[in-house]
Formats: structure tokens, C-alpha cells, sequence
């Protein structure tokens, strides 16, 4: 490998991705992916490793996403010079496509004749149909509700458009207008990949281009290895829990990482079955960044000029059974993956901090809620669908930084949207949005505050729908020391005589004047906030963001006049030293009690067992235990899940009789 070529190859092809994901950006149509970023464009190798990634503009998650098993099964000798395929099918795709809203395209880049490279792109469709407007509803148990599937066809056979597989996909969106101009977004992004890239080839030859696609991946496993080399060696395991929509209905979710030298092996096994919402999602048989992304991020961090292509993922082996939450089956329903994405992330976060001698990070908030709404447009009278807002939460807090206020790092490069645009391209109206006092979890290094957005709708009627809300039941963990955050909330009508109190969205219906209050969870602390700098204490209760309650009791600084207290803190801090046990993963009242009900260990012994029963009775089965023996609330044993299980089968038998014979 020649290091000066190796860079400047890397620079050439990573400003060629970036200037492609800046004219999707610029030329998208619907609302989030232009505003929201919730799109990608990248170019991969004929082989389908991905060698280039943008990362100043849309989404980071999927930097070295696999398109073998896709390429593999459309046949690679089927593609032509002015082909595009277009596909949304997580399951014939293999986890290229993680849910159906997905629309992806895959455009073959020809040099001479020869097939040199892929470019391949995104965009989050706001609608594709299905049983609520933005096709996304977390109840949705099946993949049939979530709208049109469609495995790779040709949008365009050598430059000329297909209209039956445009018209598939705008027949059955109630916005057919805007997806088409997202469609042509990415096809711009396409074609301006492929005309700089065969200038790339007039400069330096095809021969040196194609050099150097692999050498920019080798260079990025090299880093990567490095800094695995730098975790120490053992084996760290982690769990946490997925919140269905159902009472009791908390999908496990855990990893077993292995350190070995310069690579690193992760184990799901453990991990609950598919589950009867639309939280499910598929990664296939290949190393996947939906599992990764906290490792790519870590090696990112501590090697920022690595390339940012699937060299990354090369040093990492994943092992997900399929059937599982992570690594579902058809026709599981994905809409909402995002949150089982959210909570893998969490995870490898809980297997990084007990590797590394100073940790990394405290859970974030753990939600990316992204807020949809269907009203008649007041200029057209046409039904529209619109994304307000994303809605995530504070980040938890790290090693050496206090957590993002309002934002989790997972999903930082998802934008807001200005109120104006919203106010003007729909019939809601945002009433509050800021950030939430006494919501920034106490640590040495604090979590960052939840977020409130109270919203109202001014039309004649509007529906609402939330994906990816989580975070509900379990507090963000806090880390050595460091308090749990805090959990979400939804209020509709706050203030009124009809306020009600109603948990995670599904689809909420709302009457002109109708008000909904959404409040984020928060992000955990880490580190004994004893510890915390008082200036510090004394900066966040100058911002109106920590009251002098808090600060007193959580952290021992006592402020009098606006100024600290130095005597009087240092006394109380000792005394609550005294007072207080230091747990290096902090989990709040809520999880602690499930715990004790629940064990890691016993949880993945039932996930096991479930998965190795016929599928049709997969689900109704752990949901009948886990009702059952959660109910009960005292400690579960091996017997007591096998006599649950039994009882399950005799339950299930005689409710298919009794229909039956109905």
C-alpha cells in the first residue's frame, strides 16, 4: 500500500460521495430528507463493499452497509450500463433494506465497458402506503400493514425509465408527487457519483482507481484494528430491554463481546425472538453497522481521520440467530426498528465501558421519536402527510464531557425542523419546544436535558403517529455513580379538564384544538456527582436548567446569594459520601425491580428455548410467559419457565380447540 497514493485516493472518492450527498440533500423534495437529512448516498466496490461514505450531511448508521447478498441474487451480469434497480424489501435484501421505508437504489457505474463500482442511495419515504399515513405505526404486527414491498426491479433499463416500476411505487403513496421528486434527488446523486468517477479514471487510469478502492478499505481495517488492539482482551457481557407496546411486553435484548487482540467477536444469542410489533429488523449473515455503530463510533473517535467505508466493519464478527428482535423473519413488521436499533446501541455501550478502564459513555436517551402527521392541506383540501419533528432526548454523559442537551448521540445527525416551515406546510401549530429543567441526570459528568415540544393542531382534524418512541418504562442507565435519566412522556390536553396521561403514541386522533405534549427521556449521568467541578453546579443553575433542590441533594453543593457555599459544601459532600453506595451501572427503581424478577441469564435461557420451538408458536408463547411469571413478581427459576412454557402449550391447545370446535 502506498500511503500518499492511499490518501489522496480517499480524499478524491470521499469528495466525490460528499458532493453527491449534498445535491440529494439540496434537490429532495419531502420534508425529511431535506430538512431532516434522513437519506444516504455511497459507492461501493463491483464485489459490494462500500469504500466511500459522506458524513457532512445525512445519516452516518449504515457506513459500510453489505450489498453482496443483494448484488449476489439480482446476478451481476444482469446489470447494464444505464440500469438503476430500486427495491424497499428488508427480507429479499438481507438487511441491505432494514425497514420498507427505506427506498433504496442500486446504480451500476460502467468504465470501457466494464463494471468498475456501485453507487448506492436512500431516502426515508414518508409514505409508501400501508394502514396509517407515513406507513410507520409501532402496533403493526405484520409487514403487509406497513404498505408496498417490492424486491430489486429496474427503474431505468439502460437510461430509459421504466414507468410500471415508477408508477408501482407512486400508486400507492399518498404523496406520489414529492416521493418522485426524492426518486429523482437520488438519481441525481447517482449520476454525479458516476461522471466524477470516470474523471477520476481520466486522471489516474481505472487500473490505479480500482487500486485504491481497495486500499482506502484496507487502510480503514488497519485503523480500526489499532484501536481494538487497545481495548484490553476478555469477554463483556450486557443486556437492557426493548418496551413493547403491551404491558410487560419488554423484549431482551443482550450482547457478549469478545476482545481478542485486534478483533472482536459479538454474540446476540440470548436475544428475545421476533416480536408482534414493528420493532423487528433484519442484519442477514454479514457483519452489520446497525449493530456496530457503537464501535464504529468509538474507532472513529479515537482515530478521526480513519476512512469511513467497510474496512471499519472488517475486524468485527456478529453472530445474530435468526428469528430474533435483531435479525427477524417474514414477515415480521420493521417500521419502528429504530428503537431496537437505539437499544443495540445501548448495549454495545454496556460491553465498551466494562472493557475500558475509564468507560466511554452513560446511555443517552435511548428514543429517536420521529413525529408524523396526516391533515387536509387548507390551500388544496388533498390529505397530506408531513413530518413535524424528530423528538430524541438528552445524551448521556461521557468520559470527560457532560451528555448533549436535548440530543443522543446515536442520532445526532438527524435536524430539527424551523417552526416556520412547519407552521407553513401544515396545520399545526408548535406552541412550546425547549429544553426541560431538573431533566440533566447528576453525574461528574452530567446527562443533557430532556426535551418538551407541545404541539396543537388547527385544522378540522389531524392524525398523529410517533415511531421509534422508547424509554417509557426504563430509565437510561447512569454509569459509575452516575443517576439514571429520566423517562418519556406523552400528554394530551395538559391543563385541561380532559388532560389524560397516555404513554407511547399509536395513532392518536386529534379535533381542532387538540393539544399534544411530548416530553423526551433524558440521558444518564457519569460518574459520582459528588465529584462534579461546583462551579459547574453553580453554571447549570445560572442557566435555569438545575434548581437549588437538586443541586443540594444530588450534588452537595450548597449555593446561598448566587455564589457556592465552599464550607458547606464540602461538609455535605462528606456526609453523603457516607451515605451513598457507587454502582457502576445505575439502572433506576423501575428496572432494579424487574431485575429482580428477571435475571440476564434466565432471560436468555428463555429467549433460547423459545427460539428453538416451531415459529407459529413462538410469540404467543414467551408473551404468555413473560405475562404470567412478570405478573407473579418474585424471582424466576429454570423450573418455573419450564412449567410456564407447559402451561403455555396447554393454554394455546385449548384455545385452538375451543375455536375450533366454535
Amino acid at each position: 500500500m502506498d500511503p500518499v497514493r492511499t490518501a489522496i485516493m480517499n480524499n478524491r472518492f470521499t469528495a466525490i460521495v460528499e458532493e453527491a450527498s449534498t445535491v440529494l440533500h439540496r434537490t429532495a423534495h419531502t420534508t425529511f430528507v431535506k430538512l431532516v437529512q434522513d437519506y444516504q448516498c455511497a459507492l461501493a466496490t463491483p464485489e459490494g463493499d462500500i469504500f466511500a461514505y459522506p458524513s457532512q450531511s445525512g445519516v452516518t448508521v449504515f457506513i459500510g452497509l453489505p450489498l453482496q447478498e443483494t448484488l449476489n441474487r439480482i446476478g451481476r451480469e444482469n446489470f447494464a450500463p444505464g440500469d438503476c434497480y430500486i427495491t424497499n424489501d428488508p427480507f429479499f435484501t438481507d438487511g441491505l433494506v432494514t425497514h420498507m421505508m427505506d427506498v433504496t437504489l442500486i446504480y451500476p457505474i460502467f468504465r470501457d465497458g466494464e463494471l468498475i463500482a456501485f453507487g448506492w442511495s436512500f431516502v426515508h419515504a414518508s409514505d409508501i402506503g400501508g394502514a396509517v399515513p407515513g406507513s410507520i405505526s409501532p402496533t403493526f404486527t405484520e409487514s403487509f400493514q406497513e404498505g408496498l414491498r417490492v424486491r430489486p426491479i429496474k427503474l431505468f433499463d439502460r437510461g430509459r425509465l421504466n414507468p410500471d416500476a415508477k408508477n408501482i411505487f407512486l400508486d400507492n403513496s399518498r404523496i406520489p408527487d414529492e416521493m418522485w421528486g426524492d426518486f429523482q434527488a437520488m438519481l441525481s446523486a447517482m449520476k454525479s457519483m458516476d461522471k466524477r468517477l470516470n474523471q477520476l479514471c481520466d486522471r489516474y487510469g481505472a487500473a490505479a482507481v480500482k487500486e485504491g478502492m481497495n486500499e482506502v478499505i484496507a487502510f480503514a481495517e488497519l485503523k480500526a484494528r489499532q484501536v481494538i488492539a487497545g481495548i484490553p482482551d476478555g469477554t463483556y457481557s450486557f443486556s437492557d430491554y426493548l418496551e413493547g407496546i403491551e404491558e410487560n411486553q419488554h423484549a431482551h435484548i443482550t450482547a457478549t463481546m469478545t476482545v481478542k487482540g485486534e478483533e472482536i467477536d459479538l454474540d446476540f444469542t440470548g436475544t428475545d425472538p421476533q416480536v408482534a410489533a414493528a420493532y423487528n429488523f433484519i442484519i442477514g449473515e454479514r457483519t452489520h453497522p446497525y449493530v456496530t455503530q457503537a464501535l464504529t463510533y468509538y474507532i472513529m473517535s479515537v482515530e478521526p481521520g480513519v476512512p469511513k467505508n467497510a474496512g471499519l466493519l472488517r475486524p468485527i464478527r456478529t453472530k445474530a440467530p435468526r428469528g430474533t428482535v435483531i435479525n427477524a423473519e417474514y414477515p415480521a413488521a420493521m417500521g419502528s426498528r429504530v428503537a431496537s436499533g437505539t437499544r443495540v446501541f445501548d448495549v454495545i455501550l454496556g460491553c465498551l465501558n466494562q472493557a475500558l478502564p475509564d468507560g466511554v459513555m452513560a446511555a443517552g436517551a435511548g428514543m429517536v421519536g420521529i413525529i408524523v402527521a396526516n391533515a387536509r392541506d387548507p390551500h388544496t383540501g388533498r390529505q397530506r402527510v408531513s413530518v413535524l419533528n424528530p423528538i430524541i432526548g438528552g445524551g448521556g454523559g461521557r468520559i470527560g464531557k457532560d451528555g448533549i442537551d436535548g440530543v443522543d448521540g446515536r442520532s445526532g445527525a438527524l435536524k430539527s425542523i424551523p417552526t416556520e416551515v412547519l407552521e407553513v406546510e401544515t396545520v399545526m401549530h408548535m406552541r412550546r419546544c425547549h429544553l426541560v429543567a431538573d431533566t440533566q441526570s447528576p453525574g461528574r459528568w452530567r446527562g443533557g436535558a430532556a426535551l418538551v415540544m407541545e404541539i396543537e393542531n388547527t385544522g378540522l382534524e389531524a392524525t398523529m403517529t410517533v415511531r421509534g418512541m422508547n424509554r417509557f418504562k426504563f430509565r437510561p442507565w447512569g454509569f459509575r455513580g452516575g443517576f439514571p435519566g429520566k423517562l418519556g412522556e406523552v400528554v394530551t390536553n395538559p391543563g385541561r379538564i380532559d388532560e389524560k396521561s397516555i404513554g407511547k403514541i399509536r395513532v392518536l386522533h386529534m379535533a381542532r384544538g387538540d393539544v399534544v405534549q411530548i416530553i423526551s427521556p433524558a440521558g444518564g449521568g457519569f460518574g459520582n456527582p459528588l465529584e462534579r467541578a461546583p462551579d459547574l453546579v453553580l453554571g447549570d443553575v445560572r442557566m435555569d436548567l438545575l434548581s437549588l433542590d437538586v443541586a443540594r441533594d444530588s450534588y452537595g453543593v450548597v449555593i446561598e446569594n448566587g455564589e457556592v457555599d465552599q464550607d458547606a459544601t464540602l461538609t455535605l459532600r462528606k456526609r453523603l459520601a457516607a451515605e451513598r453506595d457507587v454502582k457502576t451501572f445505575s439502572y433506576g427503581p423501575e428496572r432494579e425491580a424487574y431485575n429482580g424478577i428477571w435475571t440476564p441469564e434466565i432471560r436468555s435461557f428463555l429467549a433460547e428455548t423459545i427460539l428453538a420451538m416451531p415459529r407459529p408458536v413462538r410469540q404467543k408463547t414467551i408473551e404468555y410467559v413473560r405475562e404470567q411469571l412478570t405478573v407473579a413478581a418474585k424471582p424466576v427459576t429454570r423450573d418455573d419457565l419450564m412449567q410456564a412454557i407447559a402451561s403455555a402449550s396447554d393454554f394455546l391447545e385449548g384455545r385452538s380447540y375451543k375455536v375450533a370446535a366454535e
